[in-house]
């Protein structure tokens, strides 16, 4: 090439071939107008016109096509109608690499002295002016350099290199500015990366007839080297005889190449969105110049295997498109995303229910008419007419999960049998890929479906603390995990805090984790004590089997007290970070041993809290890094929880940030975190009544007055009658000690009745002359939430009510 020129591109040629060294090319950039930008010093010395006459001027005035070859070249040229000349390409009316010979008359010159000039074009898309990038060939100084001027004996052409023999992007990017001297760094770096991406141009020298294989089809095939071709397996020279076996026999050589090519870039991973991209792309603009692909919702959904073969009424959702048309040109009338049944007299319906290849090697305008006229509010004909279609079927155990549709531009060879041939096998290994990837996303649903079941949906808010939770699935291991959090509404405000860790993944440890969940939920509502909660989880995870094991840490916060009392099974040990300096401290619980141990005691451990901490719980996939100390990853989450945020959200996010980028992280993470802003003495009341039927009166007069001086007075009329008929049940059933009314308000109004009667009340239906018994009715009818629970020989029955606003 010019300015210390390039050596012959083709692979396997030595150093003793006296073709091996440097060709001086010319070579041309050439703006969207059709004006050059760029006119190396090679184009100068081969064309006339020198780099500040040539930038700017139009370039089919620089490079003029005049005339016809001569007779002994024609033959080593195709007929006009199996590429495009020189002429189309500086017109920019192909969207792939040509190559070609032409005759041109230099500027200033006259036709005796036209040279034989061998060229390459290159379409530049992207952003930028250029468009267009044209290289050339002296052929007359290339057959002098072979040593064979006479050309009858020698076929010069030019050609592409396979993919796999080209030079790196970095390679050529970096020998570009040597050809394109007043390129910058940007623009070499694109058209390094298209040319790769197109072929790479190679001169091509033989003494006998060779068939070339190019990257693309439809560009014109031009006799070359060996190793850009495929040779007849015969050594001696090729008769005109063998040329149409030997076609073949390239052709089908180049198909299975494209072929292994797609494979390997296909189904890199098992996104489902990823592959649908890959599939689509790996046609453009190689086998087409359009490609979109169709799906089944149900494929695209992950709801499973489809149910038979699609019909009229089957919904397809186009959900990618790929084309080398101009920017925006498909996006109004085939938008991804859409999704509609296909109208039954339409070549696409026909393919998706036969389930074959449909092939039509060029629409005429009468049938793009009649298939613009199946589609409503939308017209294909300028996108489709006179180009060459085939739509392939996407299929899986012999049934359609979709199609591609496949469109070549009229200036291009149509579509013909063999193509047909290529693109359902192109089809087939497509729709396999995308088949694992559907499988894949309907078992990754089906596990977040059932961890999601199993996860809690807790309330942010609760009596006298706020709470904030994460759920992060395993990395390596799947979605689904035996890592849970929960909290459980307590009597008097209280708030039982939850975090634990099946040992193990999958579905068994997922089932096991629910179970557990489900006994802690029951075993607080019953007010168990956190120690003894914990051995009775004990107790039922080495009933459930064996192998049954879990670390889990429970809590029970009183905003009223302000403590928490709390119990360790084999769990990491929470984070208190004080509001009063914002220091961060792990608790120091014993350690107890996991659940399903069995014979391990268990201890509660009571620590006195400030409205304002925060108390942060979570399981070991957080801190615990294969390779590293624990101890590590338990004083980066107590820096993390000190951090100051805005928000209880915003603590959770700076956590995981800070931990969850600590590489090699494999397990579940389960997070939670709880500010314990405790009630204020002045929202609690609470009065001992005496077992008399007089203290229910009283009781509703204590209770309107402390409303009032709250300023509820909406509140007054429903609550007095909520406490007139529980305080009078337990006036009645109590036996007899001392009744204890409290009244918090904490958010809602709380409030809790107590008496000396352990045995639970039950709630009955009351008939119509039944003078009791309608007491819970009416509370359950008008409370928020009601329950009792019993501890020691006391019960307390509580309801909440809603403030109205």
């Amino acid at each position: 090439m010019d300015r210390g020129s390039e050596r012959d591109a083709s692979p396997g040629r030595g150093a003793e071939d006296p073709a091996a060294g440097r060709i001086p090319l010319a070579v041309v950039i050439v703006d969207r107008a059709g004006l050059v930008s760029h006119w190396s010093s090679g184009a100068g010395r081969m064309f006339g016109p020198g780099r500040e006459a040539a930038v700017g001027q139009p370039v089919a005035d620089l490079l003029p096509v005049s005339g016809a070859l001569p007779d002994d070249l024609r033959e080593d040229t195709p007929d006009s109608g199996e590429g495009p000349d020189l002429e189309t390409s500086l017109g920019a009316h192909t969207g792939y690499p040509t190559a070609g010979r032409a005759r041109l008359t230099p500027a200033g010159r006259g036709d005796d002295e036209r040279i034989d000039v061998l060229w390459w074009a290159y379409p530049l898309v992207g952003p930028g002016p250029s468009r267009l990038l044209v290289l050339a060939a002296d052929a007359t100084r290339l057959r002098e350099a072979r040593g064979h001027p006479d050309e009858r004996t020698e076929r010069i052409a030019p050609g592409f290199a396979r993919h796999t023999e080209l030079p790196t992007a970095a390679d050529l990017e970096r020998r570009l500015p040597e050809i394109l001297p007043s390129t910058g760094p940007g623009l070499s770096a694109r058209i390094a990366s298209q040319v790769l991406e197109l072929g790479y141009p190679v001169l091509e020298f033989s003494q006998y007839e060779r068939v070339p294989v190019t990257p693309y089809w439809g560009v014109p095939r031009r006799p070359g080297r060996p190793d850009g071709v495929v040779p007849h397996p015969r050594s001696e020279p090729l008769t005109p005889a063998d040329a149409p076996a030997d076609l073949e026999y390239a052709a089908v050589r180049e198909r299975l190449e494209f072929l292994n090519e797609v494979s390997s870039a296909i189904g890199t991973s098992l996104d489902l969105g990823a592959t649908i991209r890959e599939v689509t792309s790996a046609a453009v603009p190689r086998f087409a110049d359009f490609a979109g692909t169709h799906l089944r919702s149900a494929v695209l959904a992950g709801e499973g295997f489809p149910d038979g073969p699609p019909d009229a009424s089957t919904l397809m959702h186009r959900v990618w498109v790929e084309h080398n048309d101009e920017p925006g040109r498909w996006d109004d009338t085939v938008p991804v995303g859409e999704a509609f049944a296909f109208p039954e007299h339409t070549p696409f319906y026909q393919c998706m229910v036969t389930g074959e290849p449909v092939l039509i090697p060029r629409i005429s305008d009468e049938s793009g008419d009649r298939i613009a006229g199946e589609f409503e509010k939308r017209d294909l004909r300028p996108l489709i007419n006179g180009r060459s279609l085939l739509i392939v079927p996407l299929k899986a155990r012999n049934v359609v999960l979709g199609f591609m549709v496949l469109l070549r531009r009229a200036d291009r060879l149509p579509f013909d049998g063999m193509d047909r041939t290529t693109g359902a096998e192109l089809a087939a290994r497509a729709g396999l890929v995308l088949d694992n990837a559907r499988m894949y996303t309907y078992q990754e649903n089906v596990a977040e479906t059932l961890q999601d079941s199993m996860l809690p949906q807790v309330t942010p808010r609760m009596a006298g603390c706020d709470v904030a939770t994460r759920y992060l699935p395993g990395t390596l291991l799947g979605r689904i995990g035996g890592d849970w959090f929960d909290t459980v509404k307590l009597p008097g405000s209280r708030t039982a805090l939850v975090v634990g860790d099946v040992m193990g993944h999958g579905l068994n440890s997922a089932a096991m984790m629910g179970q557990l969940r489900t006994a802690v939920q029951t075993m607080a509502a019953l007010e168990t004590p956190p120690a003894q909660l914990l051995r009775n989880l004990d107790d039922l995870a080495r009933r459930l089997g064996e192998n049954y094991l879990a670390t889990c840490l429970y809590a029970v916060y009183d905003p009223i007290r302000g403590e928490l009392r709390i119990a360790n099974a084999g769990h990491i040990p929470p984070v208190l970070v004080r509001a009063a300096d914002g220091r961060s401290e792990l608790l120091e619980l014993p350690t107890g041993a996991p659940v399903g141990v069995g014979g391990v005691p268990f201890e509660t451990t009571t620590v006195r809290v400030a409205p304002g901490d925060r108390l942060v719980l979570c399981t070991d996939g957080l801190v615990e890094v294969r390779g590293s100390d624990i101890g590590a990853g338990l004083a980066a989450l107590c820096e993390s929880a000190a951090h100051p945020a805005a928000s209880m959200d915003a603590a959770c996010d700076t956590i995981i940030r800070a931990l969850n980028t600590r590489g090699g992280r494999k397990d579940d993470v389960a997070l939670l975190m709880a500010r314990l802003n405790g009630i204020p003495d002045d929202h609690v009341a609470q009065w001992h009544l005496e077992s008399a039927p007089r203290e229910v009166s009283r009781a509703r007069h204590l209770v309107r007055e402390r409303l009032l001086k709250w300023g509820l007075p909406r509140a007054v009329d429903t609550a007095l009658l909520l406490v007139s008929e529980v305080v009078t049940n337990a006036v009645r059933h109590g036996g007899g000690g001392q009744v204890g009314l409290r009244v918090v308000r904490a958010g809602d109004l709380l409030f809790e009745v107590t008496d000396e009667e352990p045995e639970l009340p039950d709630m009955r239906t009351a008939g119509p002359y039944d003078e009791a018994g309608r007491g819970l009715g009416v509370v359950s009818r008008l409370a928020k939430e009601w329950g009792a629970t019993t501890s020691g020989h006391r019960k307390t029955v509580w309801f909440e009510q809603a403030l109205i606003p």
